[in-house]
C-alpha cells in the first residue's frame, strides 16, 4: 500500500525494493506495472504475459503497451514507434496534444500511452537507487513522505534510450475519466437518487445517506461523497483535474488490507471516524504523541492490544487509548467501531508505528 501520494515514480520504486530487499525476489524478475482501471477483455491479459516475456529478453531496458487510438484524444500520452511493426523501438514520446495536434499523431502511427509497461527488477532497482536517496526497503519506507512527487514517465520513460512499445489493438476503455466511467455503467444511478422525468442521459452517483434529487437538466454527470460533490457536464468531465489538484482536503473516506474508514465529522480539536475491520485482519502496531483516542465497539469481537496488553472486546465495549500508548486491534468476527481522537494538530505525520510480535 502507497503510504502517501507522491505520483507513480515512488511508488513504483517502494514496490521494486520491497519485492527485492523483503521478498529477495530476483534482479532477473520481469515486472508488469499497469493501471487499475482500465475496462478490458481476456486479451488484454494476454497481451500483459507477451510483455512479461519480451521484458525478459535483453533487447531492451523497457517495454510499453502502446494502445491503438479509435479517435483524437486530448487526455492521453501518445507513443510515436519507429516501424508499423507489432514491436517497434520507440522512436519518441509525445505529451498530452489538442486534438487537432493528436489526428497529427495518430496519421503517423501514434499509439496511446496506456501507463502499462515492462523491465527487469534490477533495471528499475538501480534507477531507483540513482534518483532517491536511499540504503533498502526499510530506509526507503521511512523516507517516503518527505520523497518530492514525480512521474514514472517524467523520471524514467521519457529518458529511456532502449525502449520498445508493443501494439495492443484490442479492447481497452481508459475509466479514469467519468464520461468514459458511465459508458460502462449498468445503471445510470447510484444510491439514493431521484430524477425528474424531464432529464435525459444524467448518471448520478450518491454515496451519501441523503436523498439526491435532479430535476429540469441533461447529459449531465454527478457525484456526491464525503470528500465532496461534483457536478460537470459529460464534455467537460475530462477537465475537472486542474480544479481537483487546486482543493487541499483532508482524505474522508479510504480502503486497507484490514478493512475501511471513513471520517464522519471533524472539529478543532477532534476527529470522529467510523472504523470497519474484516475478520481475522488488524490495524499496524501503532502510537500517537499528541492525540488521545475513544474506541467504541459497535459490533463484532475482537482483541485490542494496549502496550502489549492484550484484551477481549464486543459490541458496546469503550477502550480509551492516551498519549504515547502503542495500540491495535484483531478482528476474531467482521468488527465495527467508532474512533473519536482528541487533541491538537491531528495528521498522519504524528503516527509511529512498532513491529508486532504476536
Amino acid at each position: 500500500m502507497e503510504p502517501c501520494r507522491k505520483d507513480t515514480f515512488p511508488a513504483i520504486a517502494l514496490a521494486v525494493s520491497f519485492l527485492h530487499d523483503i521478498k529477495h525476489v530476483g534482479v532477473g524478475e520481469p515486472i508488469v506495472v499497469c493501471p487499475v482501471d482500465p475496462y478490458v477483455d481476456d486479451d488484454y491479459f494476454k497481451a500483459l504475459k507477451s510483455l512479461t516475456e519480451l521484458a525478459e529478453k535483453d533487447d531492451s531496458n523497457l517495454v510499453l503497451m502502446g494502445i491503438e487510438p479509435t479517435y483524437p484524444s486530448e487526455k492521453y500520452g501518445y507513443i510515436i514507434p519507429e516501424t508499423s511493426r507489432k514491436v517497434s523501438k520507440v522512436l519518441m514520446f509525445k505529451e498530452k496534444p489538442t486534438e487537432e495536434v493528436a489526428k497529427s499523431y495518430i496519421s503517423k502511427g501514434a499509439l496511446w500511452n496506456g501507463g502499462i509497461f515492462a523491465f527487469k527488477l534490477g533495471y528499475i532497482l538501480k534507477k531507483s537507487h540513482e534518483l532517491l536517496d536511499f540504503k533498502d526497503y526499510k530506509d526507503l519506507l521511512s523516507k517516503y513522505e518527505s520523497l518530492n512527487k514525480i512521474s514514472f514517465d517524467y523520471a524514467v520513460v521519457e529518458k529511456e534510450s532502449k525502449s520498445e512499445v508493443m501494439r495492443f489493438s484490442g479492447m481497452w476503455k481508459d475509466l479514469g475519466t467519468w464520461n468514459t466511467l458511465t459508458e460502462s455503467m449498468g445503471t445510470e444511478n447510484v444510491g439514493n437518487v431521484v430524477i425528474g422525468e424531464d432529464c435525459e442521459k444524467c448518471h448520478i452517483v450518491n454515496e451519501l445517506d441523503i436523498p439526491f434529487l435532479v430535476v429540469g437538466v441533461n447529459n449531465i454527470i454527478a457525484a456526491a461523497s464525503s470528500e465532496g460533490i461534483l457536478v460537470t457536464s459529460k464534455e467537460g468531465s475530462s477537465k475537472i483535474k486542474t480544479y481537483v489538484e487546486q482543493l487541499n482536503t483532508p482524505i474522508k473516506y479510504a480502503e486497507k488490507s484490514w478493512g475501511e474508514y471513513r471520517v464522519i465529522d471533524f472539529g478543532d480539536l477532534s476527529l470522529t471516524i467510523k472504523v470497519s475491520l474484516i475478520k481475522g485482519h488488524r490495524m499496524s502496531y501503532h502510537s500517537y504523541s499528541r492525540r488521545k483516542e475513544i474506541w467504541t465497539i459497535t459490533s463484532g469481537i475482537g482483541i485490542v492490544v494496549l502496550d502489549g496488553i492484550k484484551r477481549k472486546v464486543s459490541t458496546g465495549d469503550v477502550i480509551s487509548i492516551d498519549f504515547g500508548v502503542k495500540h491495535t486491534i484483531f478482528a476474531e468476527t467482521d468488527l465495527k467501531l467508532i474512533e473519536v481522537q482528541l487533541g491538537e494538530n491531528i495528521d498522519e505525520k504524528d503516527k509511529t508505528k512498532f513491529e508486532f510480535k504476536e
